[in-house]
């Protein structure tokens, strides 16, 4: 018996109660990470966003709508306003898969990129005193051999921004902060500064954009690759979901800020009795609600395009 396309389509994608995709199975070769499914086509990749959020290192039960293309619509708006060598190719679904099967899910959440050899770094840019920046200053007076001034307060504004790279945690694992000496003694002397200066420069141009749209971004985090002997951008860049993105107007050093990001989720998954170990338990619909609500707040204040549909 030949499969009906509903039942086609539904071993393809899968989506909770509320409408979110939370996984996809496309023909082709894939591996998986923690919010998107990644597509072998030969030549090129296909990066699809899922809605598919995560927290305190598990994967939730319960999809954020929408959410892979508030990130993917995001990061091609930065591809396109950065003046950076990216992996980006486009956005739109390759005529080849919608003439297979049903590509509908798909649209607005995909990226065709190039194959690049990933760089085993997060390169991750500090412009304000927070998270577990905050911590490690707390305790050492410095965040990954970047010495700061004594006195800060949570939140604060650096005098200047820094560049604190992370090796690439394995699934499930931490992301470890290091110090630029061990991404030299990885990497070369040569590529290990050529990104910090990359990275920084990125930052600096984005915030200045960022700021003029009213939102502070206090932090973030680039991938780069190489295609033959360039370096390229890749993955996601300058989304809630890969930096902290802070309204300009509400920021108050000396304590937490509120945030364009899954901030209610990891507030609700603190107060509602979660051990952390279990599996997790699915979010309240007013909690979805108002995490979607404020990506897309990020989204349109940065693009100034109106909310997804």
């Amino acid at each position: 018996m030949t499969p009906s396309p509903e039942s086609v389509t539904t071993m393809l994608y899968q989506h909770d109660d509320n409408g979110a995709l939370l996984r996809t199975d496309l023909p082709f070769p894939r591996r998986s990470g923690k919010v998107r499914d990644v597509y072998d086509l030969g030549d090129n990749l296909l990066i699809v966003s899922t809605d598919r959020i995560s927290a305190f290192d598990f994967i939730l039960p319960s999809g954020i709508p929408d959410k892979g293309r508030i990130l993917t619509q995001t990061s091609a708006f930065w591809f396109d306003h950065l003046d950076v060598r990216h992996h980006l190719l486009s956005t739109e679904v390759p005529e080849a898969l919608s003439a297979q099967f049903d590509t509908e899910p798909l649209v607005g959440r995909v990226m065709v990129t190039e194959k690049a050899s990933v760089i085993p770094f997060e390169c991750v840019v500090r412009g304000y005193l927070e998270g577990s920046g905050l911590i490690e200053y707390q305790q050492t007076g410095e965040i990954c051999g970047n010495r700061l001034p004594p006195g800060l307060k949570q939140c604060d504004r650096l005098p200047e921004a820094i560049f604190t790279p992370a090796t690439k945690a394995e699934e499930g694992d931490h992301d470890e902060n290091v110090s630029i000496g061990r991404m030299i003694a990885d990497l070369g002397s040569d590529l290990a500064l050529g990104l910090r200066k990359r990275s920084l420069d990125i930052y600096r141009k984005a915030c200045q954009y960022a700021e003029s749209r009213g939102i502070l971004i206090a932090d973030t985090k680039f991938e780069f690759g190489k295609v033959g002997d360039e370096v390229v951008l890749i993955d996601e860049v300058l989304t809630p979901d890969s930096s902290r993105f802070w309204a300009a107007d509400d920021y108050q050093p000396g304590q937490a800020q509120p945030s364009f990001d899954k901030q209610f989720v990891r507030e609700w998954l603190s107060t509602c009795g979660w051990d952390k170990k279990s599996d997790p338990p699915a979010l309240p619909p007013e909690i979805i609600q108002r995490t979607k609500a404020k990506y897309e707040e990020a989204k349109k204040r940065l693009t100034q395009s109106e909310p997804t549909l």
